[in-house]
C-alpha cells in the first residue's frame, strides 16, 4: 500500500490589501519531501505527521511531497499558485503507482485566474492517478465547498471545531477513510446541502457546541462515515461562498442526501445566534473597566491576521492611550521595521518609536511615543494546540503603562505563550487585547475573566449586508431574508 501526501494551503481574503506571493509560502512554511519536522507546523501539516506515525504502525509506504503554506492574506499570485501546484503534481507523477492520495488543504485559496485553487489541484491530481485511486483532503471549515472539489475527491473532511483544535484528529480520520477505501472495505459517497447563508459559528459555546456534539455522535452509525460543517469564508468574493453541510456515507447516497438536508436545515435555524455581540472600542473598554478582576480579553476581530488582514490596527490602542488606561497588554501588532529598531536599540533602551498603522487606511494612524524596550527575541514562537507557530523576530515594548508585542511575521494571536515568551504574564493584566477572531479562545478562556469582541473597523464591514460582494451566489442570508423561499432554493445542492 502506497500513500502520497502533500500540503498546499492558505486562506485568501479578496478584500485584503496584502498580496500573497511565492515568498509568502517559501518564507513561512515550506518543506520539501522528508524535511518536515515531526510536529505540526500548521493545521494542514498535521496530516503528514499523522500519516508518518500510521505508516510505521500499519505498515504502508508513505511517499512525502512538499508541505507549504502561507499565512492568510489577499489574493495569491498566479505564479505562486502554479509554481507550487506543479511542484506537488510533479512529485505525484514521480510517485506512481500509488494506492491513495491525501492532501492537506485550506479550501479558501484564491489566486489570480483561479477562484477555486483546491478544486483545480484535486482535479489535476485525479487526472494523474485515474478514477480508481482514492483521493482525499483535510480542510479548514472556513472553506468553499465547490462541485469541482467534490467531483475530484472521494473524501473531504473539515475540522469540526472553531477554534480549530481538532486538526490532528481529523487528519487521522482522513487517513483511515482513504486506507479503507483503497482496501475495498468502504465506498465513500458525498452528499451536500447548501444552507444558503453566510455566518460565523463558534463551537466553544452553545448552540454550536451541542450541534457539533450531535453530528459527531452520528458518525459510525447507519453507514455514516463523516460529517462536516462547511462554515464558509466571508472574506472571499467568489461564486461558491456559503455555509454547507457535507455528509459522507458508505455508498448510501439517498440516506446521505436526506441527512445533509436535515442537518443543514437545523443549522440554518441557528443563523445569527452562534457568535458574540460586537462592541465599539469604547464600549469594550468601559465594560472591561467595570468588570471586577481580570484579565478581560478584547478581541480586535476585524484586524485578524488569521482572516487575511494586516494585524497592525492601532485604533484600540489609541483609545487606551487617550483615556489613560494602563495595566494592559496588546499583542501582537505586525510591524517588522519597528521590531528591527527595537532589536537595534536593545533591551532596556528608551526611544522615540513609530509603530503600527501602516498597511491600509483601516489600520488607523501610527503610534508615535516614547517607549521602553522590555524584551527582544529572535525567531520567537507561540503555541497552538499541539503545534508551534513562528512569529519571526519579536519585541516587547512599554508605552504609558501598556505592554505591546511587536512581531515581524504577520500571525494572529493564538495563545498566552505569545505574551509569556516576551516576558509578559497576561493573567496579571486588567485588559488584554488580542489580534484574532476566535482561535485565541482555547488558550485564553482558562485565564480570562471575560472575553469581548470589538469592531474597530476593517477592510470590509462587519455587517455582511454591507459588504460589497459582486460574485457570491444569490439568494443568500443575511443579504436576502428568506433565501430558501426564493426561486426554489430549498432543493439546491452541490452534488
Amino acid at each position: 500500500m502506497r500513500l502520497f501526501i502533500a500540503s498546499l494551503h492558505t486562506e485568501s481574503n479578496t478584500f485584503a490589501p496584502i498580496p500573497t506571493d511565492l515568498q509568502s509560502f517559501t518564507g513561512n512554511c515550506y518543506f520539501q519531501p522528508g524535511a518536515h519536522p515531526d510536529h505540526p507546523t500548521t493545521t494542514a501539516s498535521a496530516l503528514l505527521i499523522v500519516a508518518r506515525g500510521r505508516s510505521r504502525a500499519d505498515g504502508f509506504t508513505l511517499i512525502e511531497g512538499t508541505v507549504t503554506g502561507a499565512h492568510p492574506a489577499g489574493t495569491t499570485s498566479r505564479h505562486a499558485y502554479e509554481t507550487l501546484r506543479d511542484e506537488i503534481l510533479g512529485q505525484l507523477r514521480d510517485a506512481l503507482p500509488v494506492d491513495a492520495v491525501a492532501l492537506g488543504l485550506h479550501g479558501a485559496m484564491v489566486a489570480h485566474g483561479y477562484d477555486d485553487c483546491e478544486g483545480d489541484l484535486l482535479a489535476r491530481a485525479r487526472e494523474i492517478v485515474g478514477s480508481r485511486v482514492p483521493i482525499g483532503a483535510t480542510l479548514d471549515p472556513h472553506c468553499h465547498m465547490t462541485p469541482t472539489m467534490l467531483a475530484a475527491a472521494n473524501a473531504l473532511i473539515c475540522y469540526k471545531e472553531n477554534p480549530h483544535i481538532d486538526f490532528v484528529e481529523r487528519a487521522g480520520e482522513l487517513v483511515t477513510l482513504l486506507l479503507r477505501t483503497a482496501r475495498g472495505e468502504i465506498r465513500p459517497v458525498s452528499s451536500v446541502w447548501d444552507c444558503r447563508m453566510i455566518d460565523i459559528f463558534m463551537t466553544s459555546s452553545q448552540p454550536m457546541r451541542g450541534f457539533v456534539d450531535r453530528i459527531s455522535a452520528l458518525e459510525g452509525r447507519e453507514g455514516v462515515l463523516s460529517i462536516s460543517v462547511v462554515h464558509g469564508f466571508s472574506g472571499s468574493d467568489v461564486p461558491h461562498l456559503g455555509t454547507k453541510m457535507l455528509v459522507i456515507t458508505d455508498n448510501r447516497k439517498a440516506d446521505g442526501d436526506a441527512l445533509a438536508e436535515r442537518l443543514g436545515r437545523e443549522l440554518y435555524g441557528l443563523r445569527g445566534r452562534c457568535f458574540a455581540e460586537l462592541l465599539t472600542p469604547d464600549q469594550g473598554l468601559d465594560r472591561a473597566l467595570a468588570t471586577h478582576g481580570g484579565p478581560v480579553v478584547l478581541a480586535d476581530c476585524l484586524d485578524n491576521p488569521g482572516g487575511g488582514l494586516a494585524g497592525d490596527s492601532t485604533t484600540i490602542l489609541h483609545r487606551m492611550l487617550a483615556r489613560g488606561i494602563a495595566d494592559a497588554a496588546v499583542g501582537a501588532l505586525w510591524d517588522p521595521m519597528a521590531v528591527r529598531f527595537c532589536h537595534g536599540a536593545g533591551e532596556g533602551a528608551q526611544l522615540r518609536l513609530r509603530f503600527g498603522g501602516k498597511a491600509a487606511p483601516t489600520s488607523g494612524v501610527p503610534v508615535d511615543a516614547e517607549v521602553e524596550v522590555t524584551k527582544v527575541v529572535r525567531d520567537a514562537t507561540q503555541n497552538r494546540a499541539s503545534s508551534v507557530v513562528a512569529i519571526g523576530d519579536a519585541a516587547a515594548i512599554r508605552v504609558a503603562g501598556i505592554d505591546v508585542i511587536l512581531e515581524s511575521t504577520r500571525v494572529q494571536t493564538f495563545d498566552p505563550s505569545l505574551f509569556r515568551n516576551l516576558g509578559i504574564e497576561p493573567a496579571d493584566r486588567k485588559i488584554v487585547v488580542v489580534k484574532s477572531y476566535g482561535h485565541f479562545r482555547a488558550g485564553f478562556a482558562p485565564i480570562a475573566k471575560d472575553i469581548l469582541y470589538i469592531d474597530a473597523g476593517g477592510p470590509y464591514p462587519s455587517d455582511l449586508r454591507k459588504v460589497p460582494y459582486r460574485r457570491i451566489p444569490r439568494p443568500i442570508w443575511p443579504i436576502d431574508n428568506d433565501p430558501h423561499a426564493i426561486d426554489g432554493a430549498s432543493t439546491r445542492g452541490d452534488r
